[in-house]
């Protein structure tokens, strides 16, 4: 795994992989996940720090351990990180972006229309 060079914690990072992982379904909800040692070596990290990821987002509600057997996605797990990513994007995330465009003098009309195209162009809509 490539970290980036910013000021997210790489525990943060990895946590986020996870979470990534489960929203396009190449992780199931229910499925077990790697020991910590397996994911720490695969991603040539500490096992503390995949610990960490582990420990946050069991908190989260996101993984749980059955003691002895391992860690677990959580049957619910996508929609609590689709509800932790949605208030984190709009208590902090947004205001920068809306800081960018208004520096950058882009109009809500503009906005629209890239998003618009964006979404066409990826056949979300």
């Amino acid at each position: 795994m490539v970290f980036k060079e910013n000021n997210k914690a790489i525990y943060l990072q990895i946590a986020d992989r996870i979470c990534d992982e489960v929203m396009t379904g190449t992780v199931e909800e229910g499925a077990r996940i790697p020991s910590v040692r397996e994911y720490a070596a695969s991603l040539q990290v500490n096992a503390n720090t995949v610990m960490r990821s582990y420990d946050h987002l069991t908190q989260e509600g996101v993984l749980f351990n059955k003691r002895g057997i391992g860690f677990f996605i959580a049957e619910d797990a996508c929609r609590r990180i689709t509800a932790m990513r949605h208030a984190s994007f709009f208590n902090g995330e947004i205001q920068e972006f809306f800081r960018h465009l208004r520096l950058l003098g882009v109009s809500p009309d503009e906005l629209k229309e890239r998003y618009v195209k964006y979404l066409d162009e990826e056949n979300i809509q």
